[in-house]
């Protein structure tokens, strides 16, 4: 895995990456920042990431899988997302400053855009509302929710509650104090202090973690 541009979108990720196992080259053009990860990753170069050759003895087009953390030089994220493209890179995530930088990013060939700011500001916005502790949303509007249950679910078999047909979500895990989650059956009585794992269209489990 290469990752262009160690900022602290870029940084964190390589550090993480490492820490899961992955050999991570980490590049930028800044040399204190290079210095800085040096010591946490698999390997890490400065290089100005918008010149191919400088890429190619990096052997920077070898590598399937890449993240391009660059933010600030918008001109440079999109010349070297580009260049990857090029490379033939397999899987390319991008980093973008705002909504219009992302479509130029997905133009040149990234596969997958990051929007950090935005995606946070929307994921908080989900939690400072209702029951939610946790969001996750997908593609094709579709969400997981960490949520405390509704007293209409207390005390009842899941099967009981009907769920599903009045609300259209499936709480597909559950969690006890002190313990881990574990897959929720028909049959599992929901109690009050637990935590609910629910799937569903977007729309639909908002408006089950609001529900009392």
């Amino acid at each position: 895995m290469v990752v262009i541009g160690l900022g602290r979108f870029g940084g964190s990720l390589a550090i993480e990456l490492t820490r899961l196992g992955c050999e991570v080259l980490g590049l930028d053009h800044n040399p204190k920042r290079v210095q800085h990860f040096a010591d946490e990753l698999t390997h890490a170069a400065v290089v100005d990431s918008t010149d191919a050759d400088a890429l190619a003895q990096l052997d920077v087009p070898t590598f399937r899988r890449a993240v391009v953390g660059i933010g600030s030089d918008i001109e440079a994220s999109i010349l070297t997302t580009s260049l990857l493209s090029e490379f033939g890179t397999e899987h390319i995530w991008a980093k973008a400053v705002s909504r219009q930088h992302g479509r130029i990013l997905e133009r040149v060939g990234a596969h997958r855009v990051v929007l950090p700011e935005y995606d946070m500001g929307e994921r908080v916005a989900h939690l400072v509302t209702g029951r939610m502790l946790d969001y996750i949303e997908f593609d094709d509007d579709y969400a997981i929710v960490k949520t405390t249950p509704p007293v209409q679910a207390v005390g009842k078999p899941l099967g009981e509650t009907k769920l599903r047909v009045r609300y259209g979500v499936t709480v597909v895990g559950i969690k006890r104090p002190g313990t881990a989650f574990t897959y929720a059956t028909p049959e599992t009585v929901v109690q009050a202090e637990d935590v609910l794992a629910v799937a569903g269209r977007r729309d639909d489990v908002e408006r089950f973690a609001e529900i009392d």
